[in-house]
């Protein structure tokens, strides 16, 4: 099922603020919060595509990237479909703009019972660079790559204690669980009270009191993971895509890190790039480009047959409509330019020398029609040719 619009999805317009953002958002949490919802799938859907939406859109720098690319900049490189957002992913990073807590709710948002949720640790954002040919981007591609990164520790299930034991960690006596500890100030407004995250836990809620020997209770080691990506079709150089959740793991189980992939494109032996137009230099010689011919040229999918008109000027270019490279959108596609060069040589024969000298008297092969009255010296060679280049 394809995405819809981020800006469709909060309702906002693409040239909405931050702060519009924000307050569409919150709307649209609280509508459809699972607290508030349960047991409703639809509402949830919602939910997670709302987060998602924010997410992008809140960030100056995925925002631009999705203005220009689409869905295809931000996300949908890595194989496997629906939002990239698990309930942990949204509520660790949003619920500070609901002042601590969705509307009283309880469950993942932790309002219920004035009780907040702990802090889940997450995996580093990691950048990769792959490199693709014009026929791949022409059609699009899957990749598989090997990934550096860290991964749950087998050990310990990722739990960060000996054989992966709950009996290995314990509730922080500092916040009693929480992640976070209330303090109470006097102020001339009355009594304030404000949370902070629990210095003792670092906000997790418990402690590792028998640490696993692998990962020294972090959860997590350094190791490899091959990782698919598919690329769309019309993939540019310099473009990122994001392949959500197979960056590095979040320690103890936390939520994985994004992995962005850098787009580096392969020179090619006939083409050249010109956003989603090729261009190709065809050579011809004077004789050709004269008379005209019909020739064969090469295109990404095969080969096409191109009428030279005669009399074709060294630089004109044809167009062959179509066969150029897709938008990454999928919206048109690109053209192929062919460059008409016409070959000037920069030796020739006697013979064709004085075949040449007559053409060169000829009004026909003068710029102003004019015949010419004085044969080139013979030491005027450099000069002739010369003159001729500029006739191309």
């Amino acid at each position: 099922m394809a995405k819809r619009d981020y800006y469709e999805v909060l309702g906002v317009s693409k040239n909405a603020s931050k702060d519009e953002l924000k307050k569409a958002y919150r709307k649209l949490a609280l509508k459809f919060h699972p607290d508030k919802n349960p047991d409703d799938k639809d509402a949830e859907e919602k939910f997670k595509e709302a987060a998602e939406a924010y997410e992008v859109l809140s960030n100056d720098d995925k925002r631009a990237r999705y203005d220009r690319y689409g869905h295809a900049g931000v996300g949908s490189a890595a194989s496997g479909g629906g939002h990239g957002f698990t309930m942990e992913d949204i509520f660790s990073q949003f619920g500070d703009i609901f002042g601590g807590g969705f509307g009283g709710f309880g469950g993942f948002g932790g309002g219920g019972g004035g009780q907040r949720r702990q802090r889940v640790h997450k995996g580093e954002t990691l950048r990769v660079k792959i490199k693709v040919t014009l026929e791949e981007v022409a059609t699009g591609v899957e990749k598989k790559i090997k990934v550096k990164k860290h991964v749950p520790c087998q050990s310990c299930s990722g739990m960060g204690t000996r054989n992966g034991s709950s009996s290995g960690k314990s509730t922080c006596n500092t916040c009693h669980g929480s992640g976070q500890v209330m303090r109470v100030s006097n102020t001339i407004l009355g009594q304030m009270q404000t949370a902070s995250t629990c210095p003792t836990c670092r906000g997790e809620g418990t402690l590792i009191t028998d640490a696993c020997n692998a990962c020294g209770g972090e959860g997590i080691v350094t190791g490899e993971e091959v990782v698919t990506i598919n690329l769309p079709a019309g993939v540019a150089e310099g473009m990122q895509l994001v392949a959500q959740g197979k960056g590095s793991a979040g320690r103890r189980n936390g939520v994985n890190g994004d992995l962005v992939v850098v787009i580096s494109e392969e020179k090619h032996p006939d083409f050249t790039r010109d956003e989603n137009d090729l261009i190709h230099d065809l050579f011809l010689s004077i004789p050709d480009a004269i008379l005209g011919l019909q020739v064969e040229i090469p295109t990404l999918a095969s080969r096409a047959k191109l009428k030279i008109e005669p009399g074709t000027p060294s630089g004109k270019v044809l167009r062959l409509r179509g066969k150029g490279l897709p938008e990454v959108n999928g919206y048109g596609t690109g053209d192929l330019l062919v460059r008409v060069n016409v070959f000037i040589p920069k030796e020739v024969s006697k013979d064709e020398r004085k075949i040449l000298e007559k053409l060169a008297a000829s009004k026909n092969f003068s710029p102003d029609g004019k015949e010419r009255e004085q044969k080139p010296d013979d030491d005027d060679e450099g000069g002739f040719f010369r003159g001729f280049k500029n006739m191309f």
